[in-house]
């Protein structure tokens, strides 16, 4: 609300800044004619000395002003909220869903057709996966031997 009224405020002054100024008659010739040679006097080459009227006080007025409300502005916009850097902000470790159970019909996925699930590794780091057969084994025969008579 504060920082609303003193932007309000400087919105004002800066528009009877303008008008003070662009109200106020001009010095009289411009450097055009300083160095034209129409007065050699130090005086007029930075033009004439002119009493304080109205518009100078007002103009004067309305620029310290404007440069109070400025700072007062700053002030107010960096203390609303304090800067944050990323390196602030913990970072936490993804969340790890557990897998999901495997269903009963036959260990299909049936959310994905033709998809059967894998089974976990529970072998110790660095060490191959333990398989069924020891190394060098022979395969475990698929279909029973035929019996002699």
């Amino acid at each position: 609300m504060l920082y609303t009224l003193l932007l309000i405020l400087l919105i004002l002054d800066s528009i009877l800044l303008v008008a003070a100024i662009l109200m106020q008659a001009g010095q009289g010739g411009g450097m055009a004619a300083s160095f034209g040679g129409v007065s050699s006097s130090a005086s007029s080459f930075m033009g004439t000395r002119q009493a304080g009227n109205l518009l100078t006080k007002a103009s004067w007025w309305c620029g310290g002003l404007f440069l109070g409300l400025s700072f007062l502005l700053a002030l107010a916009s960096t203390r609303g909220r304090a800067p944050k850097s990323v390196l602030d902000q913990t970072f936490a470790p993804p969340p790890v869903s557990a897998p999901a159970p495997a269903p009963a019909t036959g260990g299909a996925n049936p959310t994905v057709p033709g998809l059967t699930p894998a089974t976990p590794n529970t072998a110790a780091p660095g060490t191959a996966p333990a398989t069924g057969a020891p190394k060098g084994a022979a395969p475990a025969p698929t279909t029973p031997a035929p019996k002699k008579p």
